[in-house]
């Protein structure tokens, strides 16, 4: 068969969905889905509404159907779709229901590999039992950790005579090796949903899919070294991408440059700018020094520290404590962000230590995590959740870039987020 595109609708509203999804249609798109987010938002008549709106294209209800296979497969069924999804993991009575219930009222039966222990196994399982599709799903999650699902699908498509999907982070840059792997299905989500223009998007992946080339994006790349993503990402998405966390409270960008690099950390006394200062010696190209300076405001960091470090490439400082020379400091070009500003500077002491954990702006701190700083103020990533959350974060933007074109094209913020149907109501408990 030839290979088929396939749209993710992960929505929670079908206006934008259907608005999302006429754009895909024109620029090409195979079969329209129905996202798991989107049916549990609007139930199924969000099948319906597709069905209606797009009368000849295939709908794929991702119902993720774990038990009661006939019932919810027959809901879907007569609600419009042409295609249901059952979880591997769902028991092979579940699943032998869910294909029956197909039979019988015509629809087909989707098996989303998704925490399946033994891919290749259970899709020759699942193909046993008569479904009409797998498919090797990577999720969000482990999207954002940096995994990657071509692999899997080989494997699976070597081993089962079923039409075999993929689904995860795939995009015009990948497509075609997921072709080359065995897709006769590609499933998209954000690389269409998330795009300012989501058919031209389309266009430039079903170009790839024809061609077996990469095509560039618009969209960022997942999976780079976090510096690169996080270089091309605000402090506020990232905070976003940590669950509103990571800030530093109270630390402010003095010099206007942005900076991005890991940590070499320093623990010192008010005033005393001895260990700071043997940092620079310290710290490598791209990194950033951060002084726990105990919220002093005697200037532990000035003009002549920043020329030093600068001349080393080291990215920025960040000092919970107080700073000085700030227009020597702006003149050079050296990120700087700090608590306080003096004209007053300590003495050189010598106490203290370089590279242990500390507290800066009341963020813990250690060597090598991540600290990312601009006009917002300055964010610290754990180093182990660099990764995770530089993708995260990347995403955010891309959804932010959605919003922002709709907007452009005339609506409004709160409409495209439909805020009062989402806002709390009154008389709904919040439990913390």
């Amino acid at each position: 068969m030839e290979t088929i595109l396939q749209v993710a609708l992960d929505f929670v509203d079908i206006e934008r969905a259907v608005k999302i999804a006429r754009e895909a249609v024109n620029g090409g798109v195979d079969w329209i889905e129905a996202g798991t987010p989107l049916i549990k938002s609007e139930g199924l008549d969000s099948v319906r509404t597709l069905r209606k709106t797009f009368p000849k294209h295939r709908i794929v209800a991702d119902m993720k159907v774990v038990d009661t296979g006939r019932f919810e497969v027959e809901a879907a069924a007569k609600a419009g779709a042409s295609i249901v999804t059952v979880l591997a993991v769902a028991d092979d009575s579940t699943v032998k229901e869910a294909v029956e219930a197909g039979k019988n009222i015509g629809c087909e039966i989707m098996i989303d590999l998704i925490g399946a222990e033994d891919a290749v196994k259970r899709a020759l399982e699942v193909e046993s039992l008569g479904v009409d599709y797998v498919c090797v799903h990577l999720s969000i999650d482990q999207q954002m950790g940096g995994f990657d699902a071509i692999e899997e699908l080989r494997d699976v498509a070597k081993n089962v005579k079923i039409p075999v999907a993929i689904a995860g982070g795939i995009n015009s840059e990948t497509v075609a090796d997921a072709v080359k792997a065995g897709a006769c299905i590609v499933i998209i989500g954000g690389a269409i949903t998330k795009a300012g223009d989501a058919k031209k998007a389309t266009e430039v992946i079903k170009e790839a899919m024809k061609s077996g080339k990469k095509v560039g994006t618009d969209l960022y790349k997942k999976h780079l070294d976090p510096l690169v993503a996080y270089s091309k990402v605000s402090t506020a998405n990232i905070s976003d991408a940590l669950h509103r966390s990571g800030e530093m409270q109270g630390i402010r960008d003095v010099c206007g440059q942005r900076m991005c690099g890991r940590a070499v950390t320093v623990r010192t006394s008010g005033g005393d700018w001895a260990k700071p200062v043997e940092a620079i010696d310290v710290a490598g190209e791209g990194d950033v020094i951060v002084i726990d300076a105990g919220g002093s405001t005697i200037a532990v960091w000035g003009e002549l520290a920043s020329e030093s470090a600068k001349k080393r490439k080291i990215e920025g400082v960040v000092i919970d404590g107080a700073i000085r020379d700030l227009k020597d400091i702006k003149a050079i070009g050296f990120p700087a962000f700090a608590r306080h500003v003096t004209p007053t500077a300590g003495e050189p002491r010598g106490f203290g230590e370089i590279n242990i954990p500390i507290k800066c702006g009341g963020v813990l701190v250690r060597p090598g995590d991540y600290v990312i700083g601009d006009s917002d103020g300055v964010v610290v990533v754990p180093k182990e959740k660099a990764v995770e959350t530089a993708n995260r974060a990347q995403d955010i933007l891309e959804r932010e870039n959605r919003t922002r074109s709709e907007i452009r094209n005339g609506s409004t913020l709160s409409k495209v987020g439909e805020i009062e149907k989402w806002e709390k109501k009154e008389g709904c408990s919040s439990h913390r």
